[in-house]
């Protein structure tokens, strides 16, 4: 079984690998904004293992973006925090905030479709309709 390629925010990448996102520094990445992959995965699951390869391609090819990796077993809060229910889930960052989440293992044509949506989001109409969610949520409250 060929476990993930993984690198430590201690230890920066040599190349463009997955970072083993753990309770400890994912507000630090989360903080860090831009484009943010997280892959909530397994050992023994097989889809997981099926679509580890494609996530650490589009790491390799897109070494603008952070893919994250959160081994479910290990970090189980990190997985309850996200309501993970079935794995592979992908959940999907831009600038701090949530953009969406995607159980199952995308093949590597329709990840590219993802990761191209993703770029070509405006952030700034995102932000403003968050904004106005808070501000009628406080209102309310």
């Amino acid at each position: 079984m060929t476990q993930p390629n993984f690198h430590t925010p201690e230890s920066p990448p040599m190349s463009a690998t997955p970072l083993e996102l753990t309770e400890a520094n994912f507000e630090e990445t989360l903080k860090k904004g831009g484009i943010l992959f997280i892959d909530f995965w397994a050992a023994w699951c097989g889809p997981c293992r099926a679509f580890a390869p494609t996530f650490e391609a589009a790491a390799g090819k897109h070494v603008d973006i952070t893919f994250a990796k959160v081994d479910t077993d290990k970090e189980q809060g990190l997985a309850a925090a996200f309501e993970i229910r079935s794995i592979p889930t992908l959940a999907i960052f831009r600038d701090g905030i949530m953009l969406g989440q995607n159980a199952g293992a995308l093949p590597a044509d329709a990840f590219e479709k993802v990761i191209d949506q993703v770029r070509g989001i405006d952030m700034e109409k995102v932000k403003d309709e968050v904004a106005a969610a808070r501000a009628k949520q406080a209102s309310k409250g």
